[in-house]
């Protein structure tokens, strides 16, 4: 159950509202508490995917590295049941390689790659409009390891079942690697 509580006070003589959003589970780790809008415009709650090991990337429809859809869609295919959520991206950041509306990359990820997990709206994942889940992403109280922006599109982020960043692959890494899948593997029997 989510509560929105509003507040209110008088500061020099003006009146000033704040809101914020409340989560009935405690136990919603502080990067699912998110909310991102699929490319169909339906919003999502990211706390649906608390206990679930997630792989979140940055994609882009005109890239080099595009065809990293294939082997994300076969991580989505065989762990899926076991556990884990593949969750992309669209980000129009790096080169202007994702210029298409929400419908015209949901149509390009199906005709081309038979793309089936959760995919979401265009967002900023750096910079002034950066969405809060890269924030955390990329922050160094999330993964210290390996902080700092995003580089170009396909970086992918290993999410534990408790919602800690574990593990952050650059876009040269394909996701099925045998780095990524060791690591996904790992954190899908803890």
């Amino acid at each position: 159950m989510n509560r929105n509580i509003v507040s209110c006070a008088v500061l020099g003589g003006m009146l000033l509202f704040s809101s914020v959003v409340m989560s009935g589970d405690k136990d919603v780790p502080q990067l699912l508490q998110h909310k991102m809008k699929t490319l169909k415009g339906k919003t999502v709650d990211l706390s649906q995917y608390k206990g679930k090991v997630l792989l979140i990337v940055n994609t882009a429809s005109q890239c080099g590295a595009t065809p990293q859809y294939e082997p994300l869609q076969a991580l989505h295919e065989k762990y899926n049941e076991k556990g884990l959520v593949v969750l992309g991206f669209p980000c129009n950041q790096f080169g202007k390689q994702e210029p298409g509306t929400e419908s015209e990359i949901a149509t390009f990820c199906k005709e081309n790659y038979g793309v089936t997990f959760d995919m979401f709206a265009k967002i900023d994942v750096n910079g002034d409009k950066q969405a809060d889940l890269f924030k955390d992403l990329t922050s160094e109280e999330f993964f210290s390891e390996d902080s700092g922006p995003v580089k170009w599109n396909f970086e992918k982020f290993l999410v534990a079942k408790d919602g800690t960043v574990v593990a952050r692959f650059r876009t040269k890494v394909d996701p099925g690697s045998e780095e990524v899948v060791n690591a996904i593997e790992a954190e899908l029997t803890k």
